[in-house]
């Protein structure tokens, strides 16, 4: 299992690497055939004087399923880890508990990988939010501010083709309400969304 470790604006110390490692040391044990595994460190300072730590974590299967794992905090980074990983426990017993659809097991656990797998020891003190917890805290710091750069930050993304059967599998195992992703049937980008009234709602971009 690789480990990948990067920072924006914080700086990976040997200590602070060592201790990320090892608190991920066991994630293939309960998930078998983990691909490979991001942790991305950010750090902002608030224009309320408030440092912002957040520790993002992003799990690869080998047949293409992305778990993913956010905590954002003004705590200690290690805090942010050790809380950003017991939301990627909670977000593999989500993935090993998933039914396949007709046969599909690329978003589920397989019968083997469910054999392999160790159970997460003490799941239940887990927090069960799997939405960004601090949704809130940033509508708080960003209320009546005017920032003079309408976007923040860039992220390249990298889609791995998919039908839109799947790509609702993956959404649904992110935990997200809208998903963007490579329409392998139409070649073209497309945005799946959770509609307000139920069910899912697909934006396919047409040029002019």
């Amino acid at each position: 299992m690789d480990v990948i470790i990067q920072g924006d604006d914080l700086k990976i110390t040997d200590e602070l690497d060592a201790y990320t490692r090892d608190k991920l040391d066991r994630l293939d044990r309960y998930l078998p055939h983990i691909a490979d595994v991001r942790v991305d460190f950010d750090h902002e300072h608030t224009r309320r004087g408030e440092d912002l730590v957040s520790v993002q974590i992003t799990v690869r299967h080998k047949r293409g399923a992305i778990l993913r794992a956010e905590e954002k905090t003004t705590a200690e980074v290690k805090k942010a880890v050790d809380k950003a990983v017991d939301k990627m426990y909670r977000q593999i017993q989500r993935f090993k508990g998933k039914r396949s659809r007709k046969g599909k097991e690329r978003f589920t656990a397989t019968i083997e990988e469910l054999n392999l797998a160790e159970d997460i020891p003490n799941l239940e003190e887990f927090t069960d939010e799997f939405d960004d917890s601090t949704a809130d805290y940033y509508e708080t710091q960003l209320e009546g501010e005017d920032f003079a750069v309408p976007i923040a930050r860039r992220k390249d993304i990298v889609m791995a083709p998919m039908t839109e059967v799947e790509a609702i599998e993956q959404m649904e195992l992110l935990g997200h309400n809208f998903f963007m992703f490579y329409n392998i049937d139409t070649k073209t980008i497309n945005v799946l969304y959770q509609r307000g009234s139920g069910g899912y709602g697909l934006l396919v971009p047409l040029l002019p």
